[in-house]
């Protein structure tokens, strides 16, 4: 995908999956609102090693639902 979307938009379009996200663009507390999809999977490690092959420069990782029970999330 070439167009940034909205984290309305990606939400709805891949439900329950992880994005990763070039340019993401947040707001004053860092929330991610809008990027450019690059990859999407319900594999975060999938999403993860996608990462690491494409290097992009400025990206997010989101989860596009409620987080599965068990997650850790480091920062």
């Amino acid at each position: 995908m070439n167009n940034a979307l909205t984290i309305t938009e990606i939400d709805s379009q891949f439900p329950s999956e992880w994005i990763l996200l070039d340019d993401p663009q947040t707001n004053a507390t860092q929330h991610v609102q809008s990027g450019k999809v690059l990859w999407h999977s319900k594999d975060r490690d999938e999403v993860y090693g996608k990462a690491v092959e494409l290097k992009p420069k400025h990206f997010a990782i989101h989860y596009a639902g409620t987080m599965p029970e068990g997650t850790a999330i480091v920062l």
